[in-house]
């Protein structure tokens, strides 16, 4: 008896270390993130983290790449990016990402959406349904959509601009009857500077062939499959650019410029 037990607390202190290791993650409660918002909204687009390195911390989520080179969509274990004229590449473990958020998706509870003729109204159902407003949530929604107005981004060259800089630039496109995937995490108030308060949503079409950010849709009768999350684990850059970033500013007001829909209503 007493060698099993030795046996036990050997084999329970082995994986306990096991998983403490850098690079290292198992599926549960944690949404992970690299690097800061504040840092891509001031121009930091070069980033350490490779897609390899990213899928170790979950199977579904979004980002973008070294150079602001697109906007990326993680579905299913696989990534993908949606370049400038709006296709779906899906990209070799070795590229990398300057910011990027991730987890192993879980379904805690599905949300019914009878009709959703907005963006802000698709945020505003999901948020009445969800327990707490001071979780993270990661939610997808699959199904035909009647209408998904996207964005991307051309990559960028050095010196690099501020990301509301590059937005003026941006390319949109519009899908209509459209079958695929919104994958969308919606973080607390409280991640200001640090993560997108509230809700951030990327697209990809069923033949993963398209897609985008997302700045407004429309859709009936689908479901959102919403997974909680109650812990934050945030890996920061150590390359020279953000060593030297100054973060004292507050960029709020930046980032929403960046997240609207500039289209006239």
């Amino acid at each position: 008896m007493k060698l099993s037990n030795k046996l036990y607390s050997l084999l329970l202190l082995f994986t306990i270390f096991l998983f403490s290791l850098p690079g290292i993650s198992c599926a549960g409660d944690s949404i992970y993130q690299y690097s800061l918002i504040d840092s891509l909204l001031a121009g930091n687009y070069d980033g350490e983290l490779t897609i390899g390195t990213l899928k170790k911390h979950g199977d579904t989520g979004l980002g973008t790449f070294n150079r602001l080179d697109g906007e990326m969509v993680f579905l299913d274990g696989e990534v993908y990016r949606i370049d400038a004229h709006g296709k779906a590449i899906r990209i070799d473990d070795s590229e990398c990402t300057p910011f990027a958020a991730a987890a192993f998706f879980k379904t805690g509870k599905i949300i019914k959406l009878d009709s959703v003729k907005s963006i802000k109204e698709l945020n505003d159902k999901i948020s009445k349904s969800l327990d707490s407003e001071n979780l993270f949530y990661l939610i997808r929604i699959d199904g035909k959509f009647h209408k998904i107005r996207t964005r991307s981004v051309p990559a960028q060259q050095k010196p690099y601009p501020p990301l509301k800089e590059v937005v003026k630039e941006q390319s949109i496109f519009a899908f209509k009857d459209i079958t695929g995937t919104l994958i969308g995490i919606k973080s607390p108030s409280y991640v200001k500077g640090i993560g997108v308060p509230g809700f951030h949503w990327h697209f990809i079409n069923r033949e993963r062939t398209s897609g985008g950010h997302v700045l407004n849709c429309i859709f009936s009768d689908l479901a959102a499959k919403v997974g909680t999350y109650n812990e934050f684990q945030l890996q920061l850059p150590e390359n020279k650019s953000f060593l030297d970033a100054k973060f004292e500013q507050d960029r709020q007001k930046e980032l929403k410029e960046v997240e609207k829909d500039s289209e006239k209503k």
